[in-house]
């Protein structure tokens, strides 16, 4: 099934709500997917929509802070792991935002059911080279990052 949503645009349903599209990511056009938490019937939240234009509103100034908490989270996993002591090829030292900016690529936008949390809830889905089958997630909340870790945090 297919619908037309004023804010979220063409959107598919297949068990969920999504969308491919691109969007500019720190100056690079990039292929996403925009997932929208719903029932079948298409109708969706007041805070998902919010969440969604206010999160959209401040993109280009948001990226940015997604970086300092994505290196930190990746530099506690490898020290948890041991990888500070001991070599691994996933794990490797990463010391600046920019050596992580080539081992993360976004992959894609989640807008929650919006009577989950209180605030404006978003999700933020990352491929990343040390983890491939978990992935890299961010939750927003009010536009904040509040919690990094595998993209099952978003769902």
């Amino acid at each position: 099934m297919t619908i037309n949503d004023s804010i979220f645009g063409e959107l598919e349903y297949d068990f969920i709500w999504s969308k491919d599209t691109t969007i500019n990511f720190l100056g690079k056009e990039t292929e996403i997917t925009l997932i929208i938490k719903g029932d079948e019937d298409g109708n969706f939240d007041e805070e998902q929509y919010t969440a969604y234009q206010s999160l959209m509103q401040k993109w280009e100034q948001l990226q940015e802070s997604f970086l300092q908490p994505i290196l930190d989270y990746y530099q506690q996993k490898r020290h948890e792991l041991g990888y500070d002591i001991a070599f691994n090829e996933n794990y490797p030292l990463v010391e600046t935002i920019d050596q992580l900016m080539e081992m993360i690529t976004l992959d894609g936008i989640v807008v929650p059911y919006g009577d989950i949390r209180e605030g404006r809830d978003i999700g933020i889905l990352f491929n990343c080279t040390w983890d491939a089958e978990n992935g890299l997630g961010l939750r927003l909340l009010d536009e904040e990052v509040v919690e990094v870790g595998y993209q099952d945090i978003t769902i």
